[in-house]
């Protein structure tokens, strides 16, 4: 990446390690905001009381709650959420929950910005790749509504200006961006994170690795990145491994969300990611792949497909992992074991009948084609795949 600038985006505030109800009421009174939409996930919402301590928190600034955000962010399911916000007159989106609902918060700013009342109005607001892999963005006019949000898992989303969502039509997960749909604050509550289901921290806590191996790996880093990789991944390994020891082990999950964090700040600055996330983003929004599984299956396989091109920037992934004579595939593979998630497209419910697909909806993505070792064509994403069977 040397040359090129980095650059980020508009959130100005991260909480680390308070109360999300606590937080959230002091950043609405401090934005001035008074009429608080909160996005909830919705077993969080009917299962726990977390949410309702955050609607207490917040007193007469509490708008409306609304839950019903489906995986991987549906479009008719993120419109639904914006004619929410739009009947609350909305002035600030609080997302409490996982990536999807996360996602969807980010994309609701902006469709009631460009006053989006029909999935097909989604469309013109998406980002694309032309045919000789140029990234088009058309989105020139960013939201007004600001969002803050509470994840619960590790994926990373709400640090990032990027936010997916699932066009059902033709079951494809797109991208939609702007600097502002970056939260304007971010609340790292690890206690909040003890109601999440052991399979989702752990899967999205490999998503957060996996944004760290695939940045360490990439020719387009540089230092300051690979430094916050770095550390992303090593405080990741002890945090996972602690909170799988022990799941009331508080500081583990905020080193885990921490480290969480410092494997976005590389991607939001430019660093392109590769075919694991390209693949991921398919198998979630084509096959109905959890997030976080994505990263669980292929990531070791990408690793080791790249190693046959140039293992040189793995080496350091190896040390990180704890393995430094290992190659990085088999160190990570290693790992991702030791916290029960699964490894193969099979285990995932994805038969060699979804690969030709899988592969072609590949190159169409924003990192389809820059991937350490070149990706021609879908028949190389066929060979990874493949691997992964």
């Amino acid at each position: 990446m040397v040359g090129k600038a980095m650059g980020f985006t508009s959130t100005e505030r991260v909480v680390i390690g308070r109360s999300a109800a606590e937080a959230i009421a002091e950043q609405a009174t401090l934005l001035g905001a008074e009429r608080v939409f909160i996005l909830a996930g919705t077993t969080l919402a009917n299962t726990t009381d977390a949410v309702r301590k955050v609607e207490a928190a917040l007193g007469a600034r509490h708008a409306a709650t609304w839950t019903g955000i489906a995986p991987h962010a549906p479009r008719s399911g993120v419109l639904a959420g914006a004619d929410a916000a739009r009947v609350a007159n909305a002035d600030l989106i609080v997302t409490i929950g996982g990536g999807s609902v996360t996602d969807a918060g980010k994309i609701i700013g902006l469709l009631l910005k460009h006053d989006v009342r029909s999935v097909e109005a989604f469309e013109p607001l998406r980002t694309y790749v032309t045919d000789d892999g140029q990234v088009i963005n058309p989105i020139t006019v960013g939201p007004d509504v600001r969002v803050i949000c509470v994840p619960t898992t590790l994926s990373g989303g709400e640090f990032n200006a990027l936010s997916g969502a699932t066009d059902e039509a033709v079951m494809h997960k797109q991208g939609y961006e702007h600097r502002n749909m970056a939260p304007i604050a971010v609340v790292l509550d690890p206690e909040l994170t003890q109601h999440t289901p052991e399979w989702l921290w752990f899967s999205t806590g490999v998503r957060a690795v996996d944004h760290a191996v695939e940045t360490l790996a990439s020719y387009e880093s540089n230092d300051f990145a690979d430094g916050l990789a770095d550390s992303a991944l090593r405080l990741l390994v002890e945090g996972l491994s602690r909170v799988k020891r022990d799941p009331a082990d508080l500081e583990g999950r905020l080193k885990c969300q921490i480290g969480a964090w410092q494997s976005m700040i590389s991607i939001i600055g430019g660093v392109p990611m590769g075919a694991s996330h390209a693949i991921g983003h398919i198998l979630g929004g084509t096959c109905d792949v959890p997030h976080g599984y994505t990263s669980c299956v292929m990531s070791p396989y990408v690793l080791a497909w790249n190693a046959e091109y140039d293992d040189s920037r793995q080496k350091r992934i190896s040390a990180c992992l704890g393995e430094p004579e290992s190659t990085a595939s088999a160190a990570l593979d290693r790992f991702i074991r030791t916290l029960g998630m699964p490894r193969t497209l099979a285990e995932v419910g994805v038969g060699e009948d979804r690969f030709q697909q899988v592969a072609e909806y590949t190159m169409l993505d924003i990192w389809g084609r820059t991937n350490p070792r070149p990706v021609r064509s879908p028949a190389d994403i066929l060979e990874i795949l493949r691997r992964a069977a």
